[in-house]
């Protein structure tokens, strides 16, 4: 199983420093929630981790079975899903599925059961020939998962999947991620919604590009006597 970890990770665009000496740890098998406000770093933060930039500072390691890696051996198994969106607006559902088996060189016989499986936890096979730029904002995030999911990857960053979502399509999408349970697959999911936070089994909280606190939810809230994450970050922006 794969984790990932930071020390002292920075990252300066300019005179602007977007990540300024945070130390993650992602354990494997768990959902991991990236909190944070539009600004805080996560974009960045997500963008190292799968590889798109390089640190000014610190260390990226990964990790396999608890022992060191390096990311060409990791980078087959990670699946990155961008804020911004990434699919062909003139492609269909079906389309998209099979334009992402090409490019991960996925036999038919895999294909087929995993496409199948995925278009029927999304609720999505009668749609399977509409088009990308037809879809609602909610069915569009669910194809973004699909493709990303359809090779069974070992790590899974999605970032801010559900910002502009209605709220039924951001429980369904959390739901489909509740269903990679078991798996052992690693997913790091970004997020400004503090709501959200409450579903993941560990959190890390992002402000300013600093770390204000990581843990389990419910034991983060007690030891910080916070009734929710939103006073974490206010008692934080305030010191």
């Amino acid at each position: 199983m794969f984790s990932l970890r930071t020390e002292n990770l920075v990252k300066t665009f300019g005179a602007v420093k977007a990540l300024d000496g945070v130390s993650f740890d992602f354990s494997a098998g768990l959902i991991h929630g990236l909190i944070g406000s539009d600004g805080a770093g996560k974009t960045t933060t997500m963008r190292l981790l799968a590889g798109l930039l390089r640190p000014s500072g610190g260390s990226v390691s990964y990790l396999r079975d608890g022992g060191p890696s390096s990311f060409a051996e990791f980078r087959p198994g990670l699946a990155y899903m961008p804020q911004q969106a990434s699919l062909y607006p003139d492609l269909s559902i079906a389309e998209h599925l099979e334009f992402f088996r090409d490019l991960y060189r996925l036999e038919d016989g895999v294909f087929g059961r995993r496409s199948e499986e995925l278009l029927e936890i999304t609720r999505l096979g009668k749609f399977r020939d509409r088009r990308a730029g037809q879809l609602s904002g909610g069915m569009y995030k669910k194809l973004g998962l699909m493709c990303a999911l359809l090779q069974s990857p070992s790590a899974l960053l999605l970032d801010e999947p559900t910002n502009g979502v209605d709220p039924i399509s951001r429980r369904e999408f959390w739901e489909l991620l509740y269903a990679q349970g078991g798996t052992g697959m690693l997913i790091i999911v970004s997020t400004a919604y503090m709501d959200e936070a409450e579903r993941c089994a560990r959190v890390h909280l992002l402000d300013s590009g600093r770390l204000l606190a990581a843990g389990e939810p419910r034991a983060l809230l007690a030891e910080r006597g916070a009734a929710g994450f939103e006073e974490i970050f206010i008692k934080g922006a305030a010191r």
